[in-house]
């Protein structure tokens, strides 16, 4: 399968589905952490209809996650244009699309999340609710459930790099992620 990994620096995603035999391509802005794998850097919306059969996209959650509630009135612009990102990557023509973020304003603007998971359920003992909207996919199960409730996310402090540590997708939803969709 030809699989884009939309809005990935960290190819954790990209690498799971790769080991698994797929053609993987992150896409991000960044330039990939890694020195292997495919990655595109640039737009997404550059090569999102390059033919891909199945999208899993992260888009950036700065202007929609709930936690930041506080300060949407004055971001008003910023998060309509978040919104309109992240419906260009839901209507995209690809048969399978997954597109990943936290509890958001996306709920209540576009739709409600057909799946809610945690990194517990995947093999990682800790807390950070992940929505999941689906196209042509089915529900993700738990593929390790692990005792642990530990809000690691939650409690990291702040720094420059803060950012990038709450954005990486955790190696156990990735796999679960390649050996359930792809």
């Amino acid at each position: 399968m030809r699989i884009l990994i939309a809005c990935e620096y960290s190819g954790v995603v990209r690498d799971a589905f790769a080991a698994r035999g797929h053609d993987a391509v992150s896409c991000d802005l960044l330039p990939s952490e890694t020195d292997h794998g495919q990655h595109h850097q640039g737009s997404v919306l550059d090569i999102l209809d390059d033919g891909w059969d199945l999208m899993v996209a992260h888009p950036p959650c700065t202007h929609l996650a709930v936690s930041g509630a506080r300060w949407f009135h004055r971001k008003l612009p910023e998060q309509a244009e978040a919104l309109a990102f992240v419906r260009a990557l839901l209507d995209a023509d690809i048969p399978q699309i997954a597109l990943e973020n936290p509890v958001s304003i996306i709920s209540t603007r576009i739709r409600k999340p057909d799946q809610v998971i945690q990194p517990w359920q995947h093999g990682h003992g800790e807390t950070k609710a992940t929505c999941l909207w689906l196209k042509g996919l089915p529900l993700l199960t738990p593929s390790n459930v692990v005792s642990g409730r530990s809000g690691r996310i939650l409690a990291m402090s702040p720094g420059p790099d803060r950012w990038r540590e709450r954005s990486r997708t955790l190696p156990g939803i990735a796999a679960a992620m390649a050996d359930q969709w792809g």
